[in-house]
């Protein structure tokens, strides 16, 4: 992991990455979350490093690292010689300083992560299926949140944060294109999911999209550390995405912000008699695997590497032929609007049909015309399969340890 930047370094990326704290009484719970986030940002570092990087004085970081150390959650490294002045002592988060649950729903798949306070998955189990029927898949999930549990102490399982769900907001819609009976999706149109989860569990239960999810995930643990505002791409059974600005994610009214799954893929002309398609119909993995099934290849494929190779590879190369250009006109839409820095794109397939997607959206880029608009970056993202679980994992963890503006704000006039 690279050295974190100094205090004098303007670089943009010190200015995006540097947390800052205040040693003003009355922010103790503030700073302290200040110090965990650089660790996490940056690595383990000694505590003149945490001062220079936060801006806290010296004295008010060996405070906060003296609680945070009594309380487990920090570590000390080995001590660390050969450099001017007095050996130093790195300090890093502590795996086993707390714990979180991740719930991934999704219409083909279900998949549960137990994980540190590092974000290291401990634990991962997953159930397959055409579509889920609400009681199976509560009933695995009652089961697995058991099997988590023991896997674990008694003393860990006082550090459990709390479990993250992520989820389609509309697990019942687009029921014809899955092919799925009216009755079977409608009923999870009637079921309450964070309400059904908390039933099983004493531990506080959130929600969140699951594409906003897998979005979370990258801008806590991926290029979303280093990327201030940019619009996130998930391919799955459907494509979705998500929106970050300033280094926020964004829900917007109805939390669903970055549905590009949702976009036109043209406009409505006069006389049509059904509206335009969306781009989940041609950018889903979906898509793909009807192709694979008329072939009669095995639609699993969509997943591994065999995508990419006989007899696999010319279907999926004709997918990514409709499909790139498709994600270059919610590129070019979603710039217009936000100029965004970045475009990140990840997805529940292999990284080498990542690196492939990737390839084909930037030579589509040239099909469209930019003038009046900046272009973004394309950028691969880093937790593939995973995201969207690992996402709803760090929730919790998020919440209870990350800075928390509104929490500084409360403080602040409270002790004025």
């Amino acid at each position: 992991m690279t050295a974190p930047p100094s205090a004098d370094d303007g670089s943009p990326e010190a200015t995006r990455l540097r947390p800052r704290g205040s040693s003003q009484g009355g922010l103790r719970q503030y700073n302290e979350r200040v110090v965990l986030q650089a660790i996490r940002n940056h690595g383990p570092m000694p505590g003149a490093e945490l001062a220079r990087l936060t801006r806290l004085t010296p004295q008010t970081i060996s405070l906060i690292t003296k609680r945070l150390l009594d309380d487990g959650l920090l570590l000390r490294g080995a001590l660390l010689r050969g450099k001017v002045g007095q050996p130093s002592v790195p300090l890093a988060l502590n795996p086993d300083g707390a714990f979180s649950i991740g719930i991934k729903l999704g219409r083909r798949s279900l998949d549960m992560l137990l994980v540190d306070f590092t974000g290291a998955v401990r634990a991962r189990r997953s159930l397959s299926y055409d579509y889920p029927r609400p009681e199976a898949v509560f009933s695995e999930i009652a089961a697995r949140l058991a099997e988590f549990h023991a896997l674990l102490g008694a003393a860990e399982q006082e550090r459990l944060q709390g479990i993250g769900i992520a989820a389609p907001l509309s697990l019942g819609g687009w029921q014809a294109l899955l092919g799925v009976e009216a009755d079977r999706a409608a009923a999870w149109n009637r079921t309450d999911v964070r309400a059904r989860v908390a039933a099983l569990s004493t531990l506080p239960v959130s929600f969140v999209k699951d594409t906003a999810a897998a979005c979370v995930a990258e801008l806590v643990a991926g290029r979303g550390r280093s990327v201030r505002s940019f619009v996130y791409i998930f391919v799955d059974t459907f494509v979705g995405g998500g929106l970050v600005i300033d280094s926020h994610l964004r829900g917007g009214l109805n939390g669903n912000a970055g549905a590009i799954g949702s976009l036109a893929l043209h406009r409505a002309l006069p006389g049509d008699t059904a509206p335009p398609p969306q781009l989940l119909s041609v950018a889903s993995l979906i898509m793909l695997e009807r192709r694979f099934e008329q072939a009669g290849l095995d639609p699993a494929a969509v997943s591994d590497r065999r995508a990419l190779q006989v007899p696999w590879q010319p279907i999926t190369q004709a997918w990514l032929e409709e499909a790139a250009p498709a994600i270059v006109l919610a590129i070019h839409d979603a710039a217009c609007l936000l100029d965004l820095e970045g475009v990140i794109i990840d997805g529940s397939f292999s990284r080498e049909l990542l690196e492939a997607l990737l390839e084909a959206v930037s030579a589509a880029r040239s099909r469209y015309s930019w003038e009046g608009v900046e272009c973004p970056q394309l950028l691969p993202g880093t937790t593939g399969s995973d995201a969207r679980a690992l996402g709803g994992a760090l929730l919790p963890l998020h919440a209870n340890f990350a800075p928390d503006r509104d929490l500084f704000l409360k403080l602040d006039k409270g002790a004025g």
